[in-house]
């Protein structure tokens, strides 16, 4: 018998409004209604994850989805942070970008990214990449408590 499944946190970093919508979109019409909660830059991803001002009511993501391409602090430098925590490294992060650079690729594996995505351009496509990563990490890997 599997457990059921129940709604986790999801933490977006994304400086563009686009993909912001469209991973709502993709996530509102899922199965199990995850919460997703967005920063748009490295910084501000740190301060939600560490709970500091403005976000210390902040949940432990269940999962982060980060774009490499980000104001303040890059991608790259927010993977490093998280995976060099001791508190930080068990949250999945999935990165999620429109670079396809070998180099990105993998810098953010050897960075321990849990897995890279590069976001399709197309809409339905970008939307089915999303439920798959949501899909994915809800029905078949099993997450951490927080």
């Amino acid at each position: 018998m599997s457990e059921p499944l129940h709604p986790i946190d999801i933490l977006l970093v994304e400086d563009d409004p686009g993909d912001v919508l469209m991973t709502r979109e993709a996530l509102a019409d899922n199965k199990v209604r995850n919460r997703l909660y967005v920063v748009n830059d490295g910084v501000d991803a740190m301060r939600f994850v560490r709970r500091q001002p403005p976000y210390e009511d902040a949940p432990r993501p269940g999962l982060i989805l980060l774009d490499l391409n980000l104001p303040r602090r890059n991608g790259q430098e927010v993977l490093a942070d998280l995976k060099g925590s001791e508190d930080l490294r068990t949250i999945p992060v999935v990165i999620l970008t429109t670079s396809e650079a070998d180099e990105d690729i993998l810098r953010s594996y050897q960075s321990h990214a849990n897995a890279y995505v590069t976001k399709p351009v197309d809409f339905e496509q970008f939307v089915a990449a999303v439920r798959q990563i949501d899909d994915f990490f809800l029905t078949v890997v099993k997450l951490p408590r927080a």
